[in-house]
């Protein structure tokens, strides 16, 4: 009979395989990406196919800075993403500090049609929201990419949900001491909420990061698209003689993955906190 001691190491060690073998499966096309970026086409093509590279070569980053203004297209999404991860963090969280601490008429109602708003499909706002653009004179700028989605309603349901399980008797207190209505915002629920805004930052990063469909939408000037936006436009390029641009691609594309991987690094153990924490219920 298997005590249950040695019962509980066996889970936890076929639970550790598992887990490694999801990891190696999820890391693999990563690695393979980041080496084929050094590979010639040839051996990129090659079957079967090699993880490190027998010829090693940086020409594919140098036909990518030299083909294409990726260094454009990169200051434009991080610019992008920065500004948008800051804004959202602020609305977000003074809405979200609000809805979680006041009572006022209608608030519960206004926080359904809030939720409600997110089971609207974003393709079907995007002419209304692009003939409003239009009529700001907006298209072709960072305006439209960043004004529209400063406050989105699941940032701001994440932050509500943190910030309820915050004690009102802090909030008390500061008002006690004298602290305006901004203030306990600012010097008592904001770094009480940490790990939410880390979550926040991390989910609105990656979204800036990564958006596509409105990008293509509203940006005509090459030198002004979003990386997404951009690579799309690299991956139809071919002229006649030219190779492919495989490499060129995969070079573009563990460029752009550097970013995300820093942000998550940086705030990983905050990110996973304030994901568990929103789910606090009243």
């Amino acid at each position: 009979m298997v005590e249950p001691a040695s019962r509980q190491r066996f889970s936890a060690l076929l639970l550790n395989i598992l887990v490694a073998a999801g990891g190696i499966i999820v890391a693999l096309p990563l690695v393979w990406m980041v080496t084929s970026s050094f590979k010639p086409l040839n051996e990129i093509y090659a079957y079967p196919p090699t993880l490190i590279p027998q010829e090693f070569t940086t020409r594919n980053y140098d036909r990518l800075f030299s083909d294409w203004p990726f260094w454009n297209w990169y200051g434009n999404s991080l610019i992008i993403a920065v500004i948008s991860t800051v804004a959202v963090l602020f609305f977000t969280s003074l809405a979200g500090f609000g809805f979680a601490k006041y009572r006022f008429k209608g608030s519960r109602l206004l926080f359904i049609v809030l939720l409600a708003s997110t089971m609207i499909p974003f393709q079907l706002i995007l002419v209304p929201l692009y003939i409003v653009m239009s009529r700001l004179s907006w298209t072709n700028s960072y305006f439209a990419l960043i004004i529209p989605f400063m406050a989105p309603a699941l940032g701001i349901f994440l932050m509500r949900q943190f910030m309820v399980s915050i004690p009102t008797e802090l909030i008390e207190a500061a008002r006690i001491d004298g602290a305006s209505e901004f203030g306990i915002y600012w010097r008592v629920m904001l770094p009480l909420a940490r790990p939410a805004l880390a979550a926040q930052a991390v989910l609105t990063f990656l979204a800036s990061w990564n958006s596509f469909l409105w990008p293509l939408a509203v940006l005509r000037n090459r030198d002004f698209l979003t990386l997404p936006v951009g690579l799309s436009t690299m991956i139809g390029s071919v002229t006649a003689g030219s190779e492919p641009p495989v490499g060129a691609t995969m070079a573009a594309a563990t460029l752009v993955s550097i970013p995300v991987i820093l942000v998550f690094v940086a705030v990983q153990k905050q990110y996973v906190a304030g994901l568990t924490a929103a789910s606090v219920k009243e």
